[in-house]
């Protein structure tokens, strides 16, 4: 259910990089979403639906680009792809691993659709 706070956190940067660009609308997010995040695209999606309802960011396309993890041992520093079935270092079989990328959640960009008409901004609600 964190999913909710998250899109709300998503919708409401995205609506205040849009006014800052003057936008008339947020037309894409691109998401940037580790494989061992706790981030489920789908419930992402339902929720956007819901929260962007009647904002300028309503109907905006939500892109969702999984990062692979990976790990580097404390031990031997050997990086490695690690899986759920074993954490351990495969050089070395040492357990003090660090990971290196998998788990980060983030807003790498957005598209917006700038003014066509003189004098109109892109308001919130």
């Amino acid at each position: 259910m964190h999913e909710l706070s998250v899109t709300q956190s998503l919708l409401e940067i995205a609506l205040r990089h849009g006014q800052a660009a003057g936008a008339q609308r947020v037309t894409d997010l691109y998401l940037v979403i580790g494989e061992w995040s706790s981030i489920v695209d789908d419930s992402v999606q339902f929720y956007w639906d819901i929260v962007a309802e009647g904002t300028p960011a309503e109907g905006a396309q939500l892109h969702f680009e999984r990062i692979p993890a990976r790990a580097a041992c404390g031990d031997c520093g050997h990086e490695y792809s690690p899986t759920e079935a074993s954490l351990l270092c495969p050089g070395c079989g040492s357990s003090r691993i660090r990971l290196l990328t998998g788990d980060q959640f983030q807003l790498e960009s957005i598209a917006i659709e700038p003014v066509t008409q003189p004098g109109t901004r892109m308001e919130s609600e």
